[in-house]
């Protein structure tokens, strides 16, 4: 048994198929087929059911997999402690990170950190929060970058940042006459959202309590796959969006002028990093989270959590 066979049969259950885990291990079919039928005929079991479409563990195999999971993680550990007492930083770190993030936070953090770690390899996905989660249970990434609190079993929240949610109005809307906003103020029915699937439309939803009914009278309906479209839609039609505070940072002076706060207590959303509970590369995570807040705005810095809108 060796701990590549171990690698192969964790890769061929997370994708269930034997060429998609062959290219993840960077290995042809055949190679990847022979060492598993390999391991099996050592064990004495067959660790999965090849009959099936996709490809299953059996009832034996899915306890010798999560049993390998378990290995190959201490292994890791025992590899990231021996680089940490040589002073050497280096590998790869896979972050998931969802799209009302990633256009916004990345390029404040990304430079510093390849910067500071040049030896470090960091590989970035954009993904839906569901789709997070999943990525880090099977351990096809290392850490999630999302809005929290998820109160997902076997996931570690660790709250990096408060951000501020803020209104951007159209110059024909009635609110864009007001100095501060209150929920009430947002007619539903000239908000534009974010489609299905993602939290920041989730939290817009619980934020203005929106309980949106059949649009009758309505010739048009939208929603967005991203910020920008929204905040495009604003800007040619009339209506209102909500966007987080880092969103707004590179905006022009005269867009800015579009842009209204919430009466206090101002909502806020919960940025985090997110780990498995058999997590490693604790160094690169930890250095990651660091370069993430030492690259924020003084202001955003200083943000509480007085109104946690929840997802």
């Amino acid at each position: 048994m060796t701990f590549v066979q171990l690698e192969y049969i964790v890769a061929l259950d997370s994708c269930r198929h034997f060429a998609q885990a062959a290219t993840q291990c960077f290995i042809t079919q055949p190679t990847l087929s022979m060492q598993i039928q390999k391991l099996e005929e050592e064990l004495g079991v067959k660790i999965f059911d090849r009959s099936k479409q996709p490809v299953l563990p059996t009832i034996a195999g899915m306890e010798i997999i999560e049993q390998a999971r378990k290995i190959l993680a201490e292994r890791d550990v025992l590899t990231e402690n021996i680089a940490a007492k040589k002073d050497i930083i280096n590998g790869e770190l896979r972050v998931g990170v969802i799209p009302t993030i990633a256009p916004y936070l990345l390029p404040l953090c990304i430079p510093t950190f390849a910067k500071k770690y040049p030896q470090v390899k960091l590989i970035v996905n954009e993904f839906t929060t569901g789709h997070i989660i999943t990525k880090l249970k099977e351990g096809k990434i290392d850490v999630g970058l999302l809005v929290t609190p998820l109160q997902e079993p076997g996931i570690q929240e660790h709250v990096l940042f408060y951000e501020e949610l803020v209104a951007y109005v159209s110059r024909k809307n009635m609110a864009y006459k007001k100095t501060y906003l209150l929920d009430k103020d947002i007619d539903p029915n000239k908000l534009w959202l974010l489609e299905e699937g993602h939290c920041f439309r989730s939290q817009i939803v619980n934020l203005c309590e929106l309980r949106k009914s059949s649009l009758e009278g309505s010739h048009f309906e939208y929603e967005a796959g991203s910020l920008e479209t929204l905040r495009r839609m604003v800007d040619m039609n009339d209506g209102i969006t909500i966007l987080p505070e880092l969103a707004t940072y590179d905006m022009t002076p005269r867009q800015k002028m579009q842009l209204r706060n919430f009466k206090k207590p101002i909502p806020v959303r919960e940025v985090s990093v997110i780990t498995h509970r058999h997590f490693v590369k604790k160094r690169l995570v930890e250095m990651f989270k660091q370069s993430i807040v030492d690259s924020l705005p003084q202001k955003v810095k200083l943000n509480k959590n007085a109104n946690l809108i929840n997802i």
